[in-house]
């Protein structure tokens, strides 16, 4: 068994682990199909014999060769360290420096088996959400980190350590892309080349940026959602009796469940691995599993009239589901779904992110490695006939929204009836509104977005404090004044930490997640800096966010599908906003290609910011200013009085990015 201190002495090279077999009794990523020449899978062997002595070479290379093979891609199982993986106290890393120790926290933290989906695959989340590519860069960037000084950064080029680099104590400790591929080579088919030849990799938003908090990281705003979905098209706040049928329990979606039960309403997610729904079931995320239909909608129908906020497990295929609702509503008249959405990894739908509806999980697992054209055309059939269904309760009154997820991308790529009638401009015009367009995109405009803390002493006390340093602030916030319209986002985002440490949302790293502006951000992150310098808290704070934010992200179909003045395709402002973090006082910064809704779809950017008594907060003040000035010059509206200096808004301007 390795010790922190062995996991940071370097890749062991001297002995050798010894082989072992794949370990079968965790879940594994699917495997994938690159279709690599001969020539390319000698160039991905050479690749991952790089890392190694050339005296190592001959062992060595049958081994990656037969996992190239068997696996599609070479993980280096035999390097997986033999060590708990969870985030340690900060304490415990033999570090020259608490920043370093902060990073290793969180990489630990999305390694960790209870949080992530495919751990010896260093898959976070999302089904192809990596940390690293293999597991020698685990080892290198360990061992950098291990040795880092005040005056060194660490630049991470997708996955590889490319090594520390002279810089200056106000400069960030690690510098991280992921994916930054030559526009026109940025296809799904290229990336499975690249990431087999070990050249890039997917890091989706916070999986390769290491600022991923476990499921938890999205109930926050999915309950955002689903409560002001049920505000605006159902008319109530009071979801008593209510019913959301979504699906996905893996990775990030796995919050549906407790979301719901927070809103208050009926949960129904189907989920078609037996793993990953007794894995939330187990960590008591999800109240009931159904295992077939006629279970599921008497467990529907009882919850509805009692009005008991339940979440509701289905072990089956989501499009089953929303045949039989279908079906339910055509012989009976009950409509029993209120609100509707899916959170599959459609972004990755032929590699394991969505399953056919006319193969089991297993039968797909074989199918689309062993016959990836056959495989495709199921995934677009079922997304034929899911539609299909959504459409028949969508028009009795069922709410369907796309949660950002390339759900309505991929249906509409598969044929499905999902485009408005009319004309089509740059971006599809679909007949059911992304979240961000008819749910949240009005939240994101005042300035608010997923504002994260990870308190590093592993101390569940200092969460509770932290917990109540930030109701605390926030009620000081509404006293002194705010406008009405932001006094609603304070109001839910103080009821939602007081309910928080109820519900039992931490699964790995001590960590907690809230929407806030500006003042608040600032207000909160000063207010933890001043409770480390008096050490009421044990530890320092890692601040952070989701790139899902209010300036990390261009995602036309997504974050930023309610830009309409034709420039929800450029990227500019993701990658603004990762160039000011960086010499605004982020401890990393990191700059993806893809996230959320698939490789190619979307750049993104994230940031980490150590709070330990010495902190520069500008990098809080240039977050949501940026979405600010952006949004403003789209034509969005913004709120003023944030204490920040507020551009014009553009009416029928011309296009103009210069702040007046």
């Amino acid at each position: 068994m390795s010790s922190l201190k062995g996991i940071c002495d370097g890749l062991p090279v001297d002995p050798v682990p010894e082989a072992r077999p794949r370990e079968e009794s965790v879940p594994h990523a699917p495997i994938r199909t690159p279709n690599l020449t001969p020539e390319e899978e000698r160039l991905a062997l050479e690749n991952a014999l790089r890392y190694f002595p050339p005296e190592l070479h001959a062992e060595l290379a049958p081994e990656f060769a037969q996992e190239l093979h068997d696996y599609g891609h070479i993980y280096m199982y035999r390097f997986r360290p033999q060590i708990e993986m969870r985030a340690y106290p900060i304490h415990e890393y033999p570090c020259q420096t608490r920043h370093a120790a902060a990073i290793m926290h969180m990489i630990m933290n999305n390694l960790d088996p209870r949080v992530a989906q495919f751990p010896h695959e260093l898959v976070t989340y999302g089904g192809n959400g990596q940390v690293f590519a293999n597991w020698a860069q685990f080892w290198l960037v360990m061992h950098y980190l291990s040795t880092m000084t005040e005056e060194q950064t660490l630049v991470m080029y997708s996955g590889h350590p490319m090594g520390l680099f002279p810089s200056s104590c106000t400069a960030p400790r690690l510098v991280i892309t992921n994916g930054m591929v030559i526009p026109n080579y940025s296809s799904r088919e290229m990336y499975e080349k690249m990431f087999a030849l070990g050249v890039t990799m997917y890091g989706q938003m916070t999986a390769g940026s290491y600022c991923y908090i476990g499921p938890q990281g999205i109930v926050h705003g999915t309950t955002l959602t689903v409560l002001n979905a049920s505000r605006r098209h159902l008319g109530t706040s009071n979801m008593a009796g209510k019913v959301f049928v979504t699906s996905g329990l893996g990775g990030m979606s796995g919050a549906q469940a407790k979301s719901a039960v927070i809103c208050g309403c009926i949960g129904v997610i189907a989920e078609v691995s037996r793993d990953a729904l007794d894995k939330r079931h187990t960590q008591g995320w999800l109240m009931e599993v159904a295992e077939n239909l006629n279970d599921c909608i008497l467990k529907i129908r009882h919850a509805r009239r009692q009005k008991i906020a339940l979440s509701i497990g289905y072990h089956g295929n989501v499009v089953d589901l929303w045949e039989r609702l279908a079906s339910e509503f055509d012989s009976t008249g009950d409509l029993l779904v209120d609100l509707g959405s899916d959170q599959t990894s459609c972004h990755n739908p032929f590699l394991g992110g969505y399953y056919p509806v006319q193969l089991s999980y297993e039968e797909a697992r074989v199918v689309m490695h062993q016959n990836p054209v056959r495989f495709k055309n199921l995934v677009h059939e079922s997304l034929r006939r899911q539609v299909s269904a959504i459409g028949r309760l969508a028009e009795r009154g069922m709410y369907f929204f796309d949660y950002g997820n390339a759900f309505l991308l991929e249906a509409s790529r598969a044929g499905a009836d999902v485009l408005k009638d009319g004309p089509q401009s740059l971006t599809p015009r679909f007949r059911y509104p992304s979240y961000v367009q008819d749910i949240m995109g009005d939240i994101f405009s005042l300035g608010f977005g997923p504002f994260r803390w990870v308190c590093t002493s592993g101390d569940p006390g200092d969460l509770d404090l932290t917990d109540n340093i930030a109701a605390s602030v926030l009620e000081e916030s509404i006293q002194e004044g705010v406008p009405d319209s932001i006094k609603q986002q304070y109001d839910d985002n103080i009821r939602w930490i007081k309910e928080a440490g109820r519900h039992q949302l931490v699964v790995g790293s001590q960590a907690r997640i809230l929407y806030s502006d500006q003042k608040g951000r600032i207000a909160i992150a000063l207010a933890f800096n001043q409770a480390i310098a008096d050490e009421k808290l044990k530890g320092p704070v890692v601040l952070s966010r989701d790139h899902h934010d209010v300036s990390g992200t261009d995602s036309p179909f997504r974050e930023t599908s309610n830009i309409y003045d034709g420039s929800s395709f450029c990227a500019d402002m993701a990658v603004q906003n990762v160039i000011g973090d960086s010499f605004r006082g982020a401890t990393w910064v990191a700059l993806h290609n893809g996230g959320g809704v698939g490789w190619g779809e979307v750049t993104n950017g994230g940031f980490g910011l150590l709070a330990w008594c010495l902190m520069e907060h500008r990098i809080l003040q240039n977050e949501p200013s940026e979405c600010l000035l952006g949004t403003s010059q789209m034509g969005l509206p913004v709120v003023a009085g944030l204490g920040i200096p507020t551009p014009k808004k553009r009416s029928v301007a011309p296009w103009n990015r210069t702040a007046t």
